[in-house]
C-alpha cells in the first residue's frame, strides 16, 4: 500500500472524529455529534436497534447512556480506507459503564468493531453509518439503567 500524504491526513482526521465520537458519549454531550454524524446517518447495533437519522441515532445512545454513570470508550486499532470523498474504517471499541446510585456497584462492557462508513463534507468526515459487533459481553447490563 502506498499512502499519500492526503491519504493520511484524511485518516487523521477521521481518527480525531472517532475520538469526537467517544468523548460525545462519555460526556454525555448530544451536541457534539453534529460534528461526527450526517443529519440521516443510520446505524446497525443488532436486532431491534437499527436508527435512522442523527436523531434516532442520538435518543439511542441516551436510552442506553442517559441513566447510567460513567462510561469510558476507547478507540483502538483503526483502519481506514480512502476513496475519494468516501472512505471506510473499523477499530475496535473498549466500553465500560459503571452504574448510577443504587447500581454504583454494577458494571458493563461490551468490547466490539465500530465498521463505519464516512462521506467528506465541507465541514469535515461524517459517520454515514455505523455498525457495532459486540465481541462479548461482560457484567450486568443493569448498569444501564436503561430498562427501569
Amino acid at each position: 500500500m502506498n499512502l499519500g500524504l492526503d491519504d493520511l491526513l484524511h485518516e487523521r482526521a477521521i481518527h480525531r472524529t472517532l475520538c469526537r465520537f467517544a468523548e460525545a458519549m462519555d460526556r454525555r454531550d448530544w451536541a457534539m455529534l453534529d460534528d461526527v454524524l450526517l443529519p440521516d446517518a443510520s446505524g446497525d447495533f443488532g436486532e431491534g436497534f437499527q436508527p435512522q437519522g442523527r436523531l434516532a441515532l442520538i435518543a439511542l445512545f441516551k436510552h442506553f447512556l442517559g441513566r447510567c454513570g460513567p462510561t469510558q470508550h476507547l478507540i483502538g486499532n483503526l483502519v481506514v480506507e480512502i476513496r475519494g470523498e468516501r472512505a471506510s474504517s473499523r477499530c475496535y471499541v473498549r466500553d465500560l459503564h459503571q452504574g448510577a446510585g443504587e447500581r454504583a456497584a454494577l458494571t458493563f462492557s461490551s468490547p466490539g468493531i465500530y465498521d463505519d462508513e464516512w462521506i467528506l463534507t465541507g465541514r469535515g468526515w461524517r459517520i454515514a453509518h455505523r455498525r457495532k459487533t459486540n465481541l462479548m459481553m461482560i457484567g450486568s447490563i443493569a448498569a444501564l439503567g436503561a430498562d427501569d
